[in-house]
């Protein structure tokens, strides 16, 4: 971050971690870190972990971890950053989808408050409280103090942010242990998040509770305070940090043990009850959507998880369309088709040069209902849900193919505008589940892996317009026809939508 910056820089939080892998004693790690994004005054570090062990030469991934770092201020006013340099097709696909996850952390906190919402609605499930080898929660409290000294803080003077999530652990573990009777292994960190700095000299205290158990796994919540020792005499603590851990624990059989039911004991308790359950929906949700499989269902359209279906989808297109071996099957004056074959997906991008400005003919394709007009593969197109601006789910009918049911599609529209000029528009679908639109026996409920729109600004009466779409055996087959040379189906589409784009422009 400071060598991008060239002032000094602080951590200002750290996206939820996922440990896949343990590293142990005499094992190599290698660590790996760069700027993938600045936004003016802050700027998202990638930062890769892998162990290697030093016996077998296997390398394993640890951890793929997110961390947002702010230039400290000099003087008066806040340093603007300088954009990051993308020198290959990695740095440009981690610079965009950057601004995605951007939009997961500063819309987090509100998720979390709507989820907290309707946990209360549902009632403070009593039932549970009332187990009897439930665990009251004030057993498993555990208080920690340490004292800051130069070998804890950086060449600022401030406490290492990865000293302090040590020191987090090594109490959390502790809190875990009281209910499992074990060693407790650290899974993940959310919300890890940086209120305050802490310098030399400081007294630090760890405050860790157990605020739900989930079968194999626990929560706990550390919560730290830094006194100096003005502050120590006077008990005025500064909160400078908290973040969720969730261990759980195996028996020498490499098995799962299960952890005891908590019983909260006072408000506060039952109110960190109920946020371990709306955060685990949350990285449930998370780990679901970013270890997206081709040939899994559908992802479900939930409150818990809007935020991360909407990054699967842009990632997803963004992905796409900066795959490597795409390759060129047919050209036109306007449109030129590629195809990209990866085992059994076939994808193919169109290409077609528009006189049209970029914002319009953003305006005009994101809106799915205006498809009917240039698409005859749309026999219908209704909104079933307005999400948000950027956000909207449709529900879709196609005509029939030979001797088959007409098809019908829930998919949600992801939508984004750039944040510099060399950056495209992006129009991205995918299939969804609503639980309000069940499949209908009169219609093959089919899905779109993905599909979209890049619209590149050429001038200020043109653009190139890039249409993408992951072919699978449910979804279109008149594709793999016209791809043989035995159909225009795709030339015919892509010219009628250059010919809707320019008469609306005319009009």
């Amino acid at each position: 971050a400071e060598k991008h910056a060239g002032v000094s820089c602080v951590t200002a939080s750290m996206d939820d971690i996922q440990f896949e892998e343990a590293a142990r004693v005499g094992q190599i790690i290698t660590i790996k870190a760069k700027v993938n994004r600045a936004f003016k005054t802050s700027m998202e570090v990638g930062i890769k972990v892998a162990v290697q062990d030093v016996l077998t030469n296997v390398e394993k991934i640890v951890s793929a971890a997110y961390a947002t770092y702010v230039a400290k201020t000099v003087g008066a006013g806040k340093v603007e950053l300088e954009p990051v340099k993308l020198l290959s097709r990695e740095d440009h696909l981690e610079h965009s989808l950057a601004i995605e996850r951007r939009r997961i952390r500063l819309g987090y906190e509100q998720v979390f408050q709507n989820l907290m919402q309707e946990s209360n609605k549902e009632g403070d499930y009593c039932d549970s409280f009332e187990e009897e080898d439930a665990v009251s929660t004030d057993l498993t409290h555990v208080q920690s103090i340490e004292l800051v000294q130069p070998p804890h803080a950086n060449h600022h003077g401030n406490t290492f942010g990865g000293q302090i999530m040590a020191w987090m652990e090594t109490v959390a573990s502790i809190s875990a242990s009281r209910l499992c009777h074990s060693y407790p292994v650290l899974k993940s960190v959310n919300m890890f998040k940086f209120w305050g700095p802490s310098v030399v000299g400081d007294r630090l205290v760890f405050n860790a509770v157990v605020n739900n158990t989930f079968q194999n796994s626990v929560e706990v919540g550390v919560r730290v305070e830094a006194y100096n020792c003005e502050e120590w005499i006077k008990n005025q603590a500064r909160h400078i940090n908290s973040a969720f851990l969730i261990f759980n624990t195996v028996n020498d059989k490499g098995k799962l043990l299960t952890f005891p039911r908590i019983k909260p004991t006072t408000k506060d308790d039952v109110r960190r009850y109920h946020g371990a359950i709306a955060r685990r929906r949350i990285r449930l949700a998370r780990k679901c959507m970013l270890s997206a499989k081709e040939d899994k269902p559908s992802d479900s359209w939930e409150r818990s998880n809007q935020a991360y279906v909407s990054y699967s989808n842009i990632a997803a297109l963004t992905h796409l369309a900066a795959k490597p071996g795409w390759e060129i099957t047919n050209t036109l004056d306007d449109i030129k088709i590629w195809t990209h074959e990866e085992g059994d997906v076939l994808s193919f991008k169109v290409e077609m040069q528009v006189k049209i400005p970029s914002h319009l003919a953003f305006c005009l394709l994101s809106d799915f209902t205006l498809r009917q007009q240039w698409d005859k593969h749309f026999l219908t197109c209704e909104v079933l849900q307005a999400v948000n601006e950027d956000e909207k789910i449709y529900y879709i009918t196609s005509p029939p193919m030979t001797g088959h049911k007409p098809r019908d599609f829930v998919i949600l529209v992801s939508q984004r505008q750039p944040c510099k000029q060399s950056e495209p528009y992006i129009v991205a679908a995918k299939s969804v589940t609503l639980t309000s639109m069940p499949p209908s026996p009169e219609y093959c409920r089919s899905k779109i892996l993905c599909a979209g729109f890049q619209i590149y600004t050429d001038s200020n009466s043109s653009c190139t317009v890039c249409y993408f779409n992951q072919v699978t055996s449910g979804v279109m087959p008149y594709l793999a026809a016209n791809l043989t040379g035995s159909s225009k189906s795709i030339e015919d589409t892509a010219l009628e939508c250059i010919k809707f784009l320019e008469l609306k422009d005319s009009k």
